[in-house]
């Protein structure tokens, strides 16, 4: 039975101990987290909340979307750029130069580096992380062009309903899915803080608890499409990113800890 945070003070005073990152833990020794965890002296555990599952490319041409056809493409997350790569490699498929990226965030748009010569590529990325920039993004530029949404089985339909609504020949190959992981184990452990990466997270947590009651656990989401999805499930946020003063979930968690050091 999960118990979290059912005896803890409401008062955002308490102290935090045991934070749980709903990712995979980084590689190496090396990253943030584990700075912030020593500076804090908090214990961070990694479980991810969803697993991620490729469609093979001999699913992919079922389809039938040609994907050299298209001049532009919409990222919202690194899984769809991840996936999208991956199915290019597995078709042979050579990206043109001219080709247009629209990201959701500065961060995942930064994340194409991963895969292109991103100073000689045309990108874009919304101001704020919010669909609203970064259809006023693609605004700017849509004319003549044909947009690749690509996606999981569960993409946003606010996308592709601005796209139909605006005259947009677009496609959304579906790439990936996205399955929700078993977190019992991990969610006996009372956290303190869990924080959430993705609208997907957030419905795993729903599908293995869905009498889930938050009862003073703090909440951190990165994105506003999470923000969204947590908020409709009924959960309050504590923590939030990407913001002015915290553009990582880093930052943000090393912002509340030290307001709370400082009460």
């Amino acid at each position: 039975m999960v118990k979290n945070g059912a005896n803890k003070a409401v008062n955002s005073a308490y102290t935090i101990k045991k934070i749980l990152i709903t990712q995979p833990k980084p590689d190496g020794e090396k990253s943030p987290y584990f700075d912030l965890a020593k500076r804090f002296s908090v214990n961070l555990d990694f479980h991810p909340f969803i697993v991620v599952e490729s469609i093979p490319a001999k699913e992919f041409r079922r389809q039938k979307i040609d994907i050299s056809l298209y001049t532009a493409i919409i990222f919202t997350s690194r899984n769809a750029i991840d996936h999208f790569f991956r199915i290019c490699d597995e078709l042979k498929l050579s990206i043109s130069q001219d080709t247009k990226y629209f990201c959701i965030t500065e961060a995942v748009a930064l994340y194409l580096q991963k895969f292109i010569l991103y100073r000689k590529r045309k990108v874009f990325y919304g101001a704020d992380g919010s669909n609203k920039s970064l259809f006023d993004v693609i605004n700017k530029h849509k004319d003549n062009e044909k947009f690749l949404y690509p996606c999981s089985e569960s993409f946003d339909s606010e996308i592709t309903n601005w796209l139909r609504l605006n005259g947009c020949e677009y496609a959304t190959p579906v790439l990936y899915r996205i399955i929700s992981n078993d977190i019992t184990e991990v969610m006996e452990k009372n956290y303190d803080v869990i924080c959430f990466f993705t609208p997907g997270g957030v419905r795993s947590l729903l599908e293995n608890f869905p009498h889930f009651k938050q009862n003073g656990t703090k909440i951190g989401a990165f994105g506003i499409n999470t923000f969204k999805a947590a908020e409709d499930a009924g959960l309050v946020l504590d923590i939030k990113a990407p913001q002015p003063k915290a553009p990582s979930m880093v930052s943000a968690l090393e912002l509340y800890l030290s307001s709370l050091h400082k009460k």
